[in-house]
């Protein structure tokens, strides 16, 4: 049981970074149920304050998720078309190009969502690119964090391994 714990603590991690780049899978936020997992574990001492700890940082990261691209949004008069787009471009660029295509669909998906809320396709840059701005900060941070919550996982695991 304890190494099917360990594998599913894994998966999460792993799986949380691979949500950081989808609106569908909550990353940080998957990723830290990885970490909750492995605390399951007879293998892995359970500790209350390094759980408590990263769920603040994996709900807070979620919450400015929600935030940051609408602070993008607004501050270049963005409109929630541009942010829907935005959102539509990136989920098509990571399932068509790969990871260059996040960047590329969710811009590309900003100006499609702007150009029909404004009709002109110079009125829609300005905004679509606060709104890219905004994803793009955001999906760094929900990476960065589940990449660290995957280190974590591995130095748990290897250090209780070790002793």
């Amino acid at each position: 049981m304890d190494i099917f714990l360990l594998i599913l603590g894994l998966i999460l991690c792993l799986l949380g970074i691979v949500g950081s780049f989808s609106p569908i899978i909550p990353g940080p936020i998957t990723s830290w149920f990885g970490l909750l997992v492995i605390h399951f574990s007879k293998l892995i001492p359970f500790d209350n304050q390094f759980l408590f700890i990263t769920f603040l940082i994996a709900a807070l990261i979620f919450g400015l998720d929600l935030i940051i691209p609408i602070l993008g949004l607004k501050k270049l008069g963005g409109s929630k078309k541009g942010l829907i787009g935005s959102t539509i471009g990136l989920l098509l660029g990571l399932f068509l190009a790969g990871p260059l295509g996040l960047l590329i669909g969710s811009f590309f998906g900003a100006i499609s969502g702007e150009y029909v809320n404004n009709n002109s396709l110079k009125k829609s840059f300005r905004p679509a690119l606060g709104t890219f701005i905004g994803m793009a900060v955001g999906t760094t941070i929900k990476f960065l964090t589940s990449t660290i919550f995957l280190g974590l996982y591995f130095y748990i695991v290897y250090s209780n391994f070790i002793n």
